[in-house]
């Protein structure tokens, strides 16, 4: 197992000083942006690391790591309607997507074996998840709103020769969702090649064989694909239907406020 204690961490702080000195050399004027961004990463992690040691403790009960899991979903769906207001509806649409989601990828993990049921399984593969699918679900949700704004006559031309809502916007929402998918897949092809994923990079520093460390992040990789494609399709389809009336009319759709 590698430790590196307290005295490594406080010696790794050094790179970000060396963060410090070139933001000051090139005078961008993020020192304070910088220096805040590492101490509040630490005092969460800190924070963090506590409550799952409790929560990982053998005499907690699992109920105690399934709330937590509902509290990321509750927390990421408001953090997608934070970040996209212009969507009508969308927390609870991004709800429903991060629920759909854990339904399916904990399901297959953990009621197909792959994985053995715990706290110390459920709590980060379920962050995995949530958090990958984070940013593209606010990408898709934004995307298939821009798209049907923007190409408003396109779309009215197409609702005026006959065809439905889902056939009308068909060709933009399959736009949208390829715009918030690729970069997924395309880490998705890299991994290994490029960089080596943060959870094998922590396995092996932890002292697991590489093979093992292999099996395990393949395993990730699934996980986040599978997560992402379900949430962009899930939020991508109910947007669709939330702008559109119920008889197939477009609804009037503005440019976001500044945030």
């Amino acid at each position: 197992m590698t430790e590196i204690g307290w005295e490594g961490l406080a010696v790794s702080a050094l790179l970000v000083v060396v963060a410090l000195g070139l933001s000051r050399w090139r005078h961008l004027g993020l020192e304070r942006s910088i220096g805040w961004a590492a101490l509040r990463a630490v005092v969460q992690l800190a924070a963090v690391g506590l409550v799952l040691a409790a929560v990982f403790d053998a005499n907690a009960s699992l109920a105690w790591a399934w709330l937590w899991v509902a509290a990321m979903v509750m927390v990421s769906a408001e953090t997608v309607r934070r970040r996209a207001r212009e969507v009508p509806g969308l927390f609870a649409l991004a709800l429903s997507a991060f629920g759909v989601a854990a339904v399916v990828v904990l399901g297959v993990l953990f009621g197909l074996g792959v994985f053995d049921l715990e706290a110390r399984t459920l709590v980060p593969l379920a962050g995995l998840m949530i958090g990958n699918a984070l940013a593209a679900t606010v990408l898709v949700a934004r995307r298939v709103y821009e798209e049907l704004r923007d190409r408003e006559d396109e779309v009215e031309a197409r609702l005026a020769l006959g065809l439905p809502s889902d056939e009308a916007a068909a060709p933009y929402l399959r736009h949208a969702l390829r715009t918030a998918l690729i970069p997924q897949i395309e880490t998705t092809k890299a991994v290994g090649l490029v960089v080596l994923p943060g959870a094998m990079t922590g396995l092996i520093l932890a002292g697991v064989e590489p093979l093992d460390a292999v099996q395990v992040q393949a395993a990730v990789m699934f996980v986040v694909l599978g997560s992402v494609t379900t949430t962009t399709t899930v939020v991508a389809l109910g947007v669709r239907r939330r702008l559109f009336t119920e008889d197939h009319r477009l609804v009037r759709l503005t440019r976001p406020t500044s945030r």
